[in-house]
């Protein structure tokens, strides 16, 4: 069977339509049942003809995940630990701020980028993300909305390194931001990546103006190889160069990301290298104290050094956020996600 959510399925499917003599209207009344109505099931889809749903039952697939667990934390985020067909396992999360339902989605079966703190990549990656498999994570976490609210922001922030999956990726953010699929701007999503160069200038060419997050977790290049080892083979320069560029092509917001680790990359020398690395651009820098992940050794900074990193960014004139800690309680946060089922209790 054809996984309907891939946007490929969707050349076939009107083909499929024509070959029954269905009128071509068909095609855009499935969409608006799965991407605005949130259906469930061909059977839900109640102005489609009940011999044209049974058929398509039989021929293509809505879902091919399997929700394993769904946790929820007080502060309103959700978790979804989703099973693929061939056992996999990969997470996503719906977000609530105010009036913004934001969903942080994956796109690898783990992670082979080696972030020394990060959950995601404990067991390196099996394989890439489908188109489908990326729609899907969406679908399922817009169905956890009241039908009265949408999603608004997507961040490809989960599981996995987004660059690395971008023939996927790209076929379905465009899903996601076309008037029949979510209607989520461009301006509204934002990839985060731990800089791949050659990806980067891809992303240029093809003009795709998300906007994009680097992770850079270190202001040089020896503490920034611990950190992320996959950095031996890149080097800050040539990644900053590379974001430049995609800031310059792209015009959309660029945003430097740094997880603080206490002893390890939270000192006041620390924050001085990262002001010359920064100073001058049109960048936002956001910072994000340690998420604690069970079996790691690191540990999240005091407020004091915090509060000390921070003044030094402020006073060197960085634009800088440090970010609220959300769904920490259910390994939710930043570097937390992971393909092991959790040993939680869900909060709800």
């Amino acid at each position: 069977m054809q996984h309907l959510l891939d946007p490929s399925a969707w050349k076939s499917l009107k083909a499929w339509l024509a070959e029954r003599g269905q009128p071509a209207f068909r095609a855009a009344q499935i969409r608006k049942w799965i991407f605005e109505r949130r259906a469930e099931t061909f059977q839900a889809m109640t102005d489609l003809p009940q011999a044209l749903r049974d058929d398509l039952a039989t021929v293509f697939q809505l879902w091919t995940s399997k929700v394993v667990r769904h946790l929820k934390s007080a502060d309103g985020t959700e978790k979804l630990l989703l099973e693929l067909p061939d056992g996999g396992r990969i997470e996503c999360v719906l977000l609530r701020d105010d009036d913004r339902r934001t969903i942080c989605i994956s796109t690898q079966v783990g992670c082979a980028m080696g972030c020394v703190f990060c959950a995601s990549g404990l067991d390196g990656v099996d394989r890439n993300l489908t188109s489908g498999e990326i729609i899907e994570q969406m679908l399922l976490l817009q169905r956890l909305l009241p039908p009265g609210e949408r999603l608004s922001n997507i961040v490809v922030m989960g599981m996995g390194e987004p660059l690395a999956n971008l023939e996927n990726l790209l076929p379905a953010l465009d899903e996601a931001s076309a008037d029949d699929g979510l209607g989520i701007g461009h301006r509204r999503i934002t990839i985060s990546t731990v800089g791949l160069p050659k990806q980067l200038h891809r992303l240029c060419e093809l003009n795709t103006r998300y906007h994009l997050a680097v992770s850079l977790h270190a202001p040089n290049d020896v503490l920034r190889n611990q950190i992320v080892p996959v950095n031996k083979n890149i080097g800050l320069t040539e990644i900053i160069a590379a974001a430049d560029r995609y800031l310059e092509v792209s015009n959309r917001r660029l945003t430097f990301e740094y997880v603080l680790l206490a002893g390890i990359n939270d000192q006041p020398h620390h924050a001085r290298e990262l002001v010359t690395l920064l100073r001058g651009r049109m960048a936002f820098l956001n910072v994000i104290p340690y998420n604690p992940v069970a079996g790691l050794r690191y540990q999240t900074p005091s407020g004091n050094a915090v509060n000390r990193f921070r003044d030094i960014l402020l006073d060197g004139g960085i634009n800088v956020k440090f970010r609220q800690r959300k769904g920490d309680e259910i390994n939710a946060a930043c570097g937390q996600l992971r393909r092991s089922e959790p040993t939680l209790t869900q909060i709800g």
